[in-house]
């Protein structure tokens, strides 16, 4: 496996199965369901569209202005073609925040970042932590039928596009530390776990925010939806954020990474968490959970 990653092989699969699984769809061309009085009322209650909006929109420039100055021909392609999703994203969420007449506060258009590699490498390992906890979150909200399937079923394939980001993230920056020269990896070493921290420290501050109630804070957005589902045990929806997440990076590659740190800093976790572990399935006169990917691979990544 290590003389795999950074290999021509490598690159190729990590490339080629993210441009292979692009899903055309046309934003504009969606058919939005009609919700009623109650529902439209559950969507606008959601204290995450600010946030979700803004963050979207910044996340696109980021990753196409590295598409756009990229040099590997093969790289360039796959970047920019996850720039062009992220950009869709953005224009899917203001699209249904406008239809349904949910209200954004406006902000500045950001500016294109300096250092476009290390704007992706930061951004892609946010992506990876609220991706993670975006997948549970998901899962509760279909489970409750919070909001109607037709509604859910237009937003599923958008987290199955987030799963090959953060998959596309972790084997491009484990790809570029094995093509490193010998006195560039300890520098590359420092961006990449610098970046991680970043995310992390960012991460934290959101969940500080959180607990404190701040009137009016929609930053890390992901946290604070969870509220909106109602309670869940920590061990629960621990488990499931690590259940949705096998699930939603099973079909691919095997030979490609997953990410790691969170899924493996949460297992730990779980271990010093009150309550016992979900039981096999079949053994529990509970719904059964949704069934779970093969284990992630070993890479020390977000």
């Amino acid at each position: 496996m290590a003389r795999f990653i950074g290999s021509e092989d490598h690159k190729r699969l990590f490339c080629d199965t993210f441009i292979e699984t692009h899903k055309p769809f046309e934003p504009a061309e969606i058919p939005w369901p009609e919700l009623d009085a109650e529902c439209r009322a559950r969507l606008r209650r959601l204290p995450i569209w600010d946030e979700a909006v803004k963050t979207e929109t910044e996340t696109a420039l980021k990753v196409q202005t590295l598409g756009r100055v990229e040099r590997d021909p093969l790289l360039a392609r796959a970047i920019a073609l996850q720039g062009y999703e992220e950009g869709r994203h953005a224009s899917l969420l203001t699209l249904l925040t406008q239809h349904y007449g949910i209200p954004v506060k406006p902000f500045a258009r950001p500016a294109p970042p300096a250092d476009a590699e290390r704007a992706f490498l930061s951004t892609g390992y946010g992506e990876c932590l609220d991706s993670f906890f975006a997948f549970g979150l998901f899962a509760i909200g279909k489970r409750s039928e919070y909001f109607p399937a037709a509604l859910i079923d237009i937003f599923d394939p958008i987290m199955q596009e987030e799963a090959r980001h953060i998959l596309f993230i972790v084997n491009w920056a484990a790809y570029l530390r094995a093509r490193a020269s010998l006195p560039m990896k300890p520098i590359y070493e420092l961006r990449r776990w610098g970046a991680i921290a970043g995310q992390i420290l960012e991460h934290v501050g959101h969940a500080v925010k959180m607990g404190k109630q701040e009137a009016g804070s929609q930053e890390g957005f992901t946290l604070n939806a969870r509220s909106a589902f109602g309670d869940l045990s920590a061990r629960s929806f621990l488990e499931l954020c690590l259940s949705e997440n096998d699930r939603r990076l099973a079909p691919y590659n095997p030979r490609l990474l997953r990410p790691s740190l969170v899924p493996g800093g949460v297992r730990v976790a779980l271990r010093f968490l009150p309550g016992h572990p979900s039981p096999p399935r079949g053994q529990s006169p509970r719904p059964a959970p949704l069934a779970e990917g093969p284990p992630s691979s070993g890479a020390d990544s977000a």
